[in-house]
């Protein structure tokens, strides 16, 4: 409906500052290792979008890149980047001064006339109707006291003050005010406007509507040829307030433009307000207003009065804040690697759990290039706690595919890669909670002797605490045998166990299946929100009842034994085409917060690509699957399904109960004798049933070339 009290004066909501920390540690840098005492003023951007959000305005920012580059380039200007929808760039200066008491003596009113007589400068001159962002503009003046890392600032954004005031004839939603077929194309030609690379931040311009309702959105320049054609004209901009009765702080001097270049009386406006990326004619608002100038307020000689301090909590006075905590690298590094997860959760990804991540424990088993890779992707979905498990050393031959190692890491023989990758992800990343270990996994066929019972016991132990203190086990280790144990573990303690392998040109991802105790069907439709609950949850729920998925050793019949010995070098070594480890690396990864994210956690049934049967939940992140096999000669991928199997040597529920009957004693006869776990399984005698399977011939028939089939 229109504002009531037509002939009021047209109020504007004021322009908010918001300024990013980044911003701060830039102008710290810029003012130790560039400008030293030199205190000129320096030239920075801002930026401003429309509003987004019928309860929230948007403010200009500051951002690092609002700054001048730190580098000694002759350029003093911050770079511009154009096109981007969500940075309407606002351009400005900035007194930075040298003490408090120079702060305090700046001569506010005479620094906001100046930056007010550029503004009125464009406008006589053409330049605000050719590049319109010169309408606005921010001035900032501070005192960065770092050491205490206080920094005192103050933001104005001149506008031009008409004389006497606008008045306010109409105001009301644009929705109101459009019939629905103007409506309709008034919101298709500014989602076009804002969608193109050339028009995106480009903040004011005309809509014209013809009396066919069609819209069109024109550049400022453009407007004598719209009051040719007779057309229903608005003068429309980025408003970034919020509020359903006031206009936005850029309305002032787009009205003096308005005034000043075209004698324009009456002004009908469009405030252009949005809502998840799009025109939103309920939010933006539609207005009329006079404007009646004094004689010769419109000469350039007569530079208007300028307003634009912005207030602190309704008082005239500066703000200060203390970064003394956020100004640590560390802390600044937190908070960059975080952005990109925070952002996702904006409109991509609302649902991504950060809390889960960043608590999240993990062990990696085998650090190596999987290994390493692994880290790395953990670190980049935020998870800060990693723990690595190795008993090698750096060998020269590493560095080029395993990321985390240095030529000086090879040195003297090398370093021990667990805890040469905890130093290399600490430089990467000073915030991560990393912890090598170097240890040596007991594997079967692996016979101990008896004076080294002891030794391999107590590592079976540590191994076993290391799996109940993490949340999360990675098997990437390069034999098959050294999986065996920390599987068996991990089946037994019920966790969320991720194998990747790597073959020559192919690659297996998978995620095991709960323990044979653990999967009892408990999970029902109320549990959506089991997420939140924690990491404690995940174990907790099943689905309806399905088979329980299998581990890594599920499609063997033969117990894993030794496969090292007599190897040459290149079976000793993990010969693979260098693509695979970050390929399998990552959907190791995304596999992992696959199941974060699953209501169901550990007990989610597999799903598989192009699949109909999939799960019965909504998942932002895709589907589950059990296994990924990758190929890359055909450059293939595939997910697979593979249930659990009563006779696997790692996690069936004979081997788990042995387990829990005899404890080590039970590891250490399967360690030394390779053919126990396929007796306790049956998988000795199951190979003894198909040995003695015989099929008789009959080489007197002959079958006709068109009955053989070909698979």
């Amino acid at each position: 409906m229109a504002k009531e009290g037509s002939g009021s004066i047209l109020q504007f909501a004021p322009l908010q500052s918001s300024v990013d920390e980044g911003f701060w540690h830039r102008l710290s840098s810029l003012k130790l290792n560039k400008f030293g005492i030199d205190d000129s003023p320096i030239p920075i951007s801002g930026f401003y979008a429309p509003c987004s959000h019928p309860q929230v305005s948007n403010h200009l920012t500051l951002l690092a890149e609002s700054l001048p580059s730190d580098s000694n380039d002759e350029s003093t200007m911050p770079p511009v980047i154009r096109g981007n929808r969500n940075r309407c760039s606002v351009p400005g200066i900035l007194y930075n001064t040298n003490t408090m008491e120079g702060f305090h003596a700046l001569d506010k009113q005479g620094l906001l006339k100046a930056e007010a007589m550029k503004i009125w400068e464009d406008i006589h001159s053409g330049k605000a109707v050719e590049d319109c962002a010169v309408l606005s503009r921010v001035l900032l003046i501070s005192f960065a006291d770092l050491k205490k890392w206080n920094f005192h600032y103050w933001f104005a954004f001149p506008a031009l003050a008409l004389d006497p005031p606008a008045t306010l004839v109409d105001l009301r939603p644009a929705s109101q005010w459009f019939t629905l077929e103007e409506a309709e194309s008034v919101s298709a030609a500014c989602n076009e406007w804002r969608n193109s690379s050339v028009t995106a931040d480009v903040p004011f311009f005309l809509v014209s509507i013809g009396s066919d309702s069609h819209a069109a959105v024109k550049h400022l320049k453009d407007l004598e040829a719209c009051q040719r054609d007779g057309q229903k004209l608005l003068f429309a901009f980025y408003d970034p307030c919020h509020l359903p009765n006031n206009p936005g702080w850029p309305l002032r001097n787009f009205l003096a433009l308005i005034s000043a270049r075209w004698n324009l009386k009456t002004v009908r406006f469009l405030c252009y307000r949005e809502n998840r990326g799009f025109a939103d004619l309920n939010l933006s608002l539609v207005g009329e207003a006079l404007i009646t100038v004094q004689q010769g307020w419109r000469e350039q000689q007569c530079v208007p009065n300028a307003v634009g301090w912005e207030l602190n909590k309704g008082r005239k006075v500066p703000r200060c804040i203390n970064l003394a905590k956020s100004m640590d690298p560390t802390r600044l590094a937190i908070s960059a690697a975080d952005l990109n997860l925070k952002l996702m959760r904006w409109r991509a990804l609302p649902s991504l759990n950060l809390e889960i991540l960043f608590s999240l424990k993990c062990l990696l088993l085998g650090a190596g290039t999987l290994g390493c890779q692994v880290a790395r992707m953990l670190m980049a979905w935020g998870v800060r706690k990693i723990t690595l498990l190795d008993n090698g050393r750096v060998a020269m031959s590493n560095p080029l595919r395993q990321s985390l190692y240095t030529l000086d890491d090879c040195l003297n023989g090398g370093d021990f890669k667990a805890t040469a990758a905890v130093r290399s992800l600490q430089r990467i990343f000073p915030a991560v909670e990393a912890e090598g270990i170097v240890m040596a996994i007991p594997m079967p066929g692996h016979p101990v002797s008896s004076q080294e019972e002891k030794s391999v016991l107590e590592d079976c132990k540590r191994l076993n605490d290391l799996i109940d203190s993490h949340d999360v086990i990675f098997l990437l280790t390069d034999t098959r045998e050294s999986r065996w144990l920390p599987t068996l573990l991990c089946a037994n303690s019920n966790k969320i166990t991720i194998t990747a392998a790597l073959g020559f040109d192919s690659f297996l991802v998978m995620r095991h299946g709960p323990g044979p105790f653990n999967s009892i069907p408990n999970l029902k439709a109320e549990t959506e929100n089991s997420l939140a609950a924690g990491m404690d949850n995940l174990a907790l729920t099943n689905t309806d009842g399905q088979h329980r998925l299998g581990c890594y050793f599920c499609n063997d019949v033969v117990a894993p034994t030794d496969s090292t010995s007599n190897r040459t070098l290149d079976q000793q070594c993990t010969v693979t085409r260098p693509g695979l480890a970050p390929i399998a690396s990552a959907l190791a990864v995304e596999l992992l917060v696959g199941i974060l994210h699953h209501p169901n956690g550990i007990f989610a049934e597999a799903e598989i690509a192009n699949s109909s049967s999939g799960g019965n939940f909504e998942l932002p992140l895709g589907i589950l699957p059990h296994q990924i096999r990758g190929s890359l000669p055909h450059f293939q991928q595939m997910t697979l399904l593979g249930h659990s199997s009563n006779s696997c040597t790692a996690c069936c529920s004979t081997v788990v109960s042995e387990y829990r009957k005899r404890g080590m004693q039970f590891i250490l006869q399967a360690i030394n004798h390779p053919t126990y776990l396929e007796d306790v399984t049956g998988l000795t005698e199951l190979m003894r049933s198909a040995n003695s399977f015989q099929l008789d011939w009959d080489d007197d028939i002959e079958v006709a070339d068109d009955e053989c089939v070909e698979l």
